[in-house]
């Protein structure tokens, strides 16, 4: 369902990566979640606390690239997102505009309703 993936870091704590489908909307598009944390385990049940009940890690296919490992380290939750590539793999010579990364608080807060 989705690609994912982790890296060990050297003090012994983990990032995960993961591409999930992009909540409340009719199935479209996908976001790239970066969770850091003591061990893999965890890092999936602070996913799992925040809602998103069926998160799983299976296999390494899709691990976080190093620009996205200093970016989960460098925020204060240890826990971000942005908007996926379409199909989730960058096409080489293409360079596409990079979203920032986004704290998961914005990810979980639903659009206001148009006037």
């Amino acid at each position: 369902m989705a690609a994912g993936g982790f890296c060990k870091l050297p003090t012994g704590s983990v990032v995960v990566a993961l591409n999930l489908p992009r909540p409340a909307t009719d199935g479209t598009g996908s976001v790239r979640v970066l969770v850091h944390a003591h061990n893999r385990a965890r890092a999936l049940t602070r996913l799992r606390n925040l809602g998103m009940r069926a998160v799983y890690l299976r296999g390494n296919a899709a691990p976080p690239t190093p620009d996205e490992i200093t970016a989960v380290l460098h925020h204060p939750d240890g826990l971000i997102w942005r908007t996926a590539p379409d199909n989730g793999v960058p096409v080489p010579g293409v360079e596409l505009p990079q979203e920032l990364w986004h704290p998961i608080r914005a990810l979980r807060r639903r659009p206001a309703a148009a006037p």
